[in-house]
């Protein structure tokens, strides 16, 4: 298919070289030779009149041109995938599609039972992939990269859909055993303790997790003895020690009988969690999409006892 003389395959081709910025790479991402990936460099630089990507190195680099042109030639993509490529029906008892939903491992470890529990009452065929919150995960989203990104509100795009999933409040873990398990939990006795700390490669990348930025504006001061990157080993961590770890009320419940773990209250106010699910408005009408959101919803409901 042409358009003003450019064959719009080309325009696939001119999105995966300047992602990987390698003809390599991208040969590989487009299962095509190196050499018919060559060739398709050359074609665009012929229609552009611009060398697009340039050797810089060891590497390849975008010129301005070229910059200019990422975002156009996805939203391009975007736009035929989902009112051309979409089928208007989906049954996810024959589907294979493949679903990516990017999520923190505590999403994945209170919802994620009850979300695949529904989609196997469904007899679902339909794979969901979860995929880690890396830096800017809504970049992703805007490129079709993933399909819904579940995270913290504030952390949302302004500029794609979102719906609120739940409120999320947080809790004090320590070990059953502890000298902090023994009594009132009081703010003196959480600023002296030691803490386990979650640092995850975050949507806002400044190596602070959502509830570490509630606690410090709260004025509460910290001390770590240990710092880790995955929610769900924060628990463990606590046990056979007197160290602390603020989590999430959902995941606490959800652990306290896999550890000899008690929960207690924060000693201090801090807000709650807007749990939010955003995905690309292009995608609104996709059904296979609809299906997967109803899905999180009823997995919600299912989670917090207000029925399946």
């Amino acid at each position: 298919m042409r358009f003003n003389r450019l064959d719009l395959n080309l325009l696939v081709a001119l999105d995966a070289l300047l992602d990987e910025c390698s003809i390599t790479r991208a040969a590989e991402r487009l299962n095509l030779s190196q050499s018919a990936t060559s060739n398709a460099l050359a074609r665009l630089r012929e229609y552009f009149d611009d060398e697009l990507l340039v050797q810089v190195g060891r590497k390849m680099e975008p010129t301005a041109r070229a910059e200019g042109l990422r975002d156009a030639v996805r939203d391009v993509l975007m736009r035929v995938d989902s009112t051309i490529a979409t089928r208007p029906e989906f049954d996810p008892a024959t589907s294979d599609r493949r679903f990516r939903v990017i999520a923190s491992d505590y999403t994945q470890l209170v919802l994620g039972p009850h979300l695949m529990s529904l989609a196997q009452a469904q007899r679902c065929s339909a794979e969901i992939e979860f995929r880690p919150q890396v830096n800017n995960p809504q970049r992703d989203l805007e490129r079709g990269e993933a399909d819904l990104l579940i995270i913290p509100e504030p952390f949302t795009s302004p500029d794609l859909p979102r719906e609120t999933l739940y409120e999320e409040r947080f809790v004090c873990l320590v070990w059953r055993e502890s000298v902090l398990a023994q009594g009132n939990l009081t703010r003196m006795r959480y600023e002296n303790a030691r803490h386990v700390m979650m640092v995850p490669p975050n949507p806002t990348g400044d190596g602070q997790s959502y509830v570490a930025s509630l606690v410090g504006r709260a004025g509460v001061h910290r001390r770590y003895a240990v710092r880790t990157y995955s929610f769900g080993s924060v628990p463990a961590m606590v046990v056979g020690t007197d160290l602390i770890a603020t989590v999430h009320a959902r995941m606490a419940q959800a652990l306290r009988h896999a550890w000899p773990l008690e929960i207690r209250p924060l000693p201090f106010e801090v807000p709650s969690m807007p749990q939010t699910v955003q995905w690309h408005h292009y995608r609104r009408s996709d059904p296979g999409l609809q299906w997967l959101l109803d899905l999180f919803r009823r997995a919600v409901r299912r989670m917090d006892g207000q029925g399946a």
